[in-house]
């Protein structure tokens, strides 16, 4: 059961990464461009394949200009 409940959170935590990020008009590649990951990662972590790092998260968050809780504000 908490394998379920983790995958769907980070399914969720992709979504609403791509939701803001494509609110901003920001691309996939400029994106990768202002967090220092690759295309492929971004891509894999907004597809909910791959969980990520508390850094990655803050470093997300700076290049949308958001507060970092915002990606987990699952409910807008």
């Amino acid at each position: 059961m908490r394998k379920e409940v983790d995958v769907l959170s980070i399914k969720k935590f992709g979504k609403k990464l791509r939701q803001i990020r494509v609110s901003k008009g920001i691309s996939m590649e400029l994106l990768a461009s202002l967090t220092s990951f690759e295309y492929s990662q971004i891509s894999r972590i907004e597809l909910g394949q791959i969980n990520t790092s508390i850094d990655a998260v803050f470093k997300l968050a700076k290049a949308l200009n958001i507060e970092p809780k915002e990606l987990f504000d699952f409910e807008k």
